[in-house]
């Protein structure tokens, strides 16, 4: 998450490039957390690393395993029923007036 993102008020999603993106599901032990992260940083590396297109498309699955693993991809961490935006702009969203609440400041870092 880029250091000044803004936070959704619920804190399910941050805003980076005009988007929603989904956080971490905040109810997983940090040993959990911490694993999952050590292996998505692992699995960047060696999509950067990968010498063939086979090589490339594991370290890609690697990548969403453990984004599935943070919850940051799949079935949603809330139980209320509130859909997944993930990837929605914030003003076509339900976090529209949030959205509009923000500072020019606030969105222009998030944009």
């Amino acid at each position: 998450m880029p250091k000044d993102a803004p936070t959704t008020p619920d804190g399910r999603y941050f805003v980076s490039k005009g988007r929603l993106w989904r956080k971490t599901d905040p109810s997983l032990p940090d040993t959990e957390r911490r694993a999952a992260v050590k292996a998505l940083m692992q699995a960047r590396r060696a999509v950067g690393q990968a010498e063939t297109e086979e090589g490339e498309h594991v370290a890609r699955n690697d990548v969403d395993a453990a984004k599935r693993r943070l919850g940051e991809r799949g079935p949603v961490w809330w139980t209320d029923g509130a859909p997944d935006q993930t990837r929605t702009a914030p003003w076509n969203s339900t976090y529209a007036t949030w959205w509009a609440s923000l500072s020019e400041v606030e969105k222009a870092d998030a944009v």
